[in-house]
């Protein structure tokens, strides 16, 4: 079966439409130009902006004219991420979806159902003809998963709905109304190239096979990261035999908890065996720490070649140490909301540039913005100590909960009376765009709604097939009541 003839057919069958048009953050324009000629071909009124955001406009249906007016908003890009075996091309490769049981997964990559099924979901309530409702706006933004940039840039005014359902959740039977805000700390390190010296056993390390996953959604679970790993032996060389280090590359993107890490390591050619001995005893206690999360981890040692150049032992040891000392994962969990992290730090990526340059990414989450800034004040002063230069993105703000909600009610009762379960209202440690729309739209009434999806951010994204359909008639019943 392909997933286009999965029910309820009108959301799978834009979701699978989609997953074919290429859009990768900051290269939005496939997907733009889709939106666009779907608003057309349903003679829906349609807008855009600057940058690039898209509300579609859709007129309430006979009866319905004087409910209030409904605004949901998907942002457009996905992450892009894919196994380091996989031959695949984000920027003109459509995804390679299959069905595994109840979940819909792709073949090497990110699903993209980050944020997807969003707007697939707001594509079928723009198409259908037989969903009782009154106005509906449908927004589209771009950029979220690198910059929320669609929603920094968005002009007051651009809609005018006073009720938002954000659909960029990733639980069934969960209504979220509040989310942590965040902001990025990139850390530079200018070396100087020296020749790699010719007495030495030259080895490439590779760390690869982690879960990853989303940097907000994933990290109270305490998943192995591939730079702390790789550092962690890297540290402990370094103190025994003193090393030559050539080359270093792990993670990717910020907002990603990193899978993989490499570097390529010398060491006095006496010690060859002795490093392979160390590995070993390395290997035997990274798998009994990650057992039960990380079971597919694999720590790998091969002989290369003498490269021709070594970043200079000054700057190779404080960037081992500051990598080694920088925090990663949960800092501080919620006093006011029960199993919330209120604080984290991702050490996101490091990555060899020209100029002689190695940049360190990380991000950093908090429901609480003194404390967002004090974890990012923390990470620049362990950099700083090591002798880089430290910039701090702008940030986003969080969305502090609205206990009063008048379309948390509304969606409540909706599950309620659907599936006879009671959702659980609760806040996200994951970025939303709704603190940035919050502080335009002071009076906006928001909540945030999804279907299950697990892997988020990593090549194991998956969507649960059940919970779509179960979403889908939610936003139905929401719809009806609201």
């Amino acid at each position: 079966m392909e997933i286009n003839e999965l029910s309820p057919s009108l959301i799978w069958h834009y979701f699978d439409r989609i997953t074919k048009v290429p859009r990768p953050s900051k290269k939005e324009g496939k997907i733009r130009a889709f939106l666009i000629n779907f608003a057309e071909e349903h003679n829906l009124q349609y807008k855009d902006d600057e940058v690039g955001n898209i509300l579609i406009m859709k007129p309430a249906t006979k009866g319905y004219e004087n409910r209030k007016s409904i605004l949901f908003q998907s942002h457009m890009d996905m992450v892009c991420e894919k196994n380091n075996d996989t031959v695949h091309d984000f920027d003109n490769d459509p995804i390679q979806t299959y069905i595994d049981g109840e979940w819909v997964k792709a073949k090497g990559t990110t699903l993209g159902g980050d944020n997807g099924i969003g707007i697939a979901a707001e594509l079928a309530i723009l198409a259908s003809d037989n969903i009782e409702h009154g106005p509906i706006e449908a927004l589209f933004t771009v950029d979220e998963e690198t910059g929320l940039t669609g929603a920094f840039a968005m002009k007051e005014g651009f809609f005018s709905s006073k009720t938002l359902l954000n659909l960029d959740s990733e639980d069934d039977a969960e209504i979220y109304i509040g989310c942590a805000g965040g902001i990025d700390t990139t850390s530079t390190f200018t070396y100087i190239p020296q020749s790699a010296p010719s007495d030495y056993f030259y080895f490439k390390i590779d760390v690869k096979n982690l879960r990853g996953g989303h940097s907000g959604g994933d990290i109270h679970e305490r998943r192995g990261n591939a730079n702390k790993i790789l550092t962690r032996f890297l540290f402990s060389c370094m103190n025994k035999y003193g090393i030559v280090l050539s080359s270093i590359d792990g993670g990717n993107l910020r907002n990603a908890i990193p899978r993989e890490a490499s570097a390529v390591v010398g060491v006095p050619f006496k010690e060859k065996e002795s490093v392979r001995v160390d590995l070993n005893l390395f290997i035997a206690d990274i798998e009994n720490e990650l057992s039960s999360i990380e079971p597919n981890i694999t720590i790998t040692l091969e002989s290369v070649e003498k490269p021709e150049i070594c970043i200079d032992s000054n700057t190779a040891t404080n960037l081992i140490l500051a990598l080694y000392a920088a925090p990663h994962g949960v800092i501080a969990m919620s006093h006011d909301m029960e199993n919330l992290v209120e604080t984290s730090t991702n050490l996101a990526s490091v990555k060899m540039k020209q100029d002689n340059q190695i940049v360190v990414a990380t991000s950093q989450r908090s429901s609480v913005e003194s404390e967002k800034y004090d974890i990012a004040n923390t990470v620049e002063a362990v950099f700083k100590l090591a002798g880089a230069s430290v910039s701090h993105g702008d940030g986003y703000p969080g969305w502090k909960p609205n206990l009063n909600s008048e379309i948390m009610k509304v969606a409540v009762k909706a599950y309620e009376d659907l599936y006879n379960i009671t959702p659980a209202i609760k806040a996200i440690h994951a970025g939303l765009e709704c603190g940035l729309f919050l502080k335009k739209y002071p009076g906006l009434d928001m909540i945030s709604v999804g279907p299950t999806m697990r892997g988020v951010h990593s090549p194991d994204e998956q969507l649960h097939i059940p919970a779509v359909e179960r979403f889908w008639y939610l936003l139905v019943e929401i719809l009806k009541n609201a």
